[in-house]
């Protein structure tokens, strides 16, 4: 089965249809709901939704989700009955499947209710399909579409000193690449304040789009990153870090810990990430979406032309 521990949540809702064909009088027992069995549509309106509530029991490769709304409804016809089912959730991966589901048995249980009525060849069902989906990774992009620059700072003694390699910074080098990022710069420095606001300070001067920052948003007495970057925002955005550390609180019990910040200083976009491999990555799995969006919508070159902290 597929990982999706490192997707954030999004709401996701999905529509499918499954349709009935069958003979005019069965379409008029549907529409009185007086079988020997008792109403079709309640039925299996109730049917589709246990359905699509226990999905994952059903198909084997489903992934168990917290389905937070599921309705069918139906069309009728002459001579056939369409069967719509809408599925909702809050989750990290989508739900087609639920809806899908629960079109294919609500339109099944009609068949077996309205099967003693007809013969063989006059029920049939067929055109299941999914109509419409939002929420996820077609939804919510993970990828720019034009490239924009991007850099990537490493802060830690250790790793500066040659005494263990950076796999975190590297890491986050290597999905901004895959995200479409381009060129992305990188550079590991010891944790000195004065060394990283001149580094910064550069690359803020050369239009950098984002600055990302792995290492140095703890507690301890060489976490310098947090102290330095802050003091430069002139628009933080606290969303972006909550964003972060809410998600990997979800995977382990220290990321509150994190005193990351984000925000601009001019037009470049600075992000403080931890300096732990899952500290980084987690971060970054939650606020991709997010940051993709605001470089794709968001200022570009139109705010303080001077230093940190002037205004217009």
């Amino acid at each position: 089965m597929k990982d999706v521990s490192q997707k954030p949540d999004s709401l996701r809702v999905a529509r499918a249809t499954a349709t009935l064909h069958a003979p005019a009088h069965c379409i008029e027992l549907l529409r009185s709901g007086d079988t020997e069995k008792g109403d079709p549509l309640k039925t299996a309106r109730v049917a589709g939704i246990l359905a699509a509530k226990r999905t994952d029991e059903l198909i084997p490769l489903c992934h168990p989700l917290p389905i937070h709304r599921a309705e069918v409804t139906y069309e009728l016809a002459q001579t056939s009955v369409r069967v719509i089912a809408e599925v909702q959730t809050i989750g990290p991966t989508g739900v087609e499947m639920e809806a899908l589901t629960a079109a294919s048995l609500a339109a099944l249980t009609l068949y077996d209710m309205l099967k003693p009525y007809a013969e063989p060849d006059e029920l049939h069902i067929e055109d299941c399909r999914l109509e419409r989906k939002t929420g996820g990774k077609s939804h919510y992009k993970r990828q720019l579409s034009v490239p924009r620059s991007a850099a990537v700072v490493v802060l830690s003694d250790t790793v500066a000193s040659g005494a263990k390699p950076d796999t975190a910074g590297a890491w986050v080098r290597d999905a901004l690449i895959a995200a479409n990022f381009g060129p992305v710069e990188y550079a590991v420095i010891a944790d000195d304040a004065a060394i990283l606001g001149d580094l910064l300070g550069s690359l803020i001067d050369a239009g950098t789009a984002i600055i990302v920052t792995v290492g140095g948003t703890g507690l301890g007495p060489r976490d310098i990153t947090v102290d330095t970057v802050k003091p430069m925002l002139e628009v933080e955005i606290p969303g972006i870090m909550e964003a972060a550390r809410a998600f990997g609180q979800q995977r382990m019990p220290f990321a509150m810990l994190s005193r990351g910040v984000a925000g601009y200083v001019r037009d470049s976009l600075l992000v403080t990430f931890p300096g732990s491999r899952g500290g980084a990555g987690e971060s970054l799995a939650a606020t991709l979406p997010g940051l993709i969006h605001l470089l794709e919508t968001g200022r570009a070159g139109a705010r303080h032309p001077g230093g940190y902290g002037e205004a217009t």
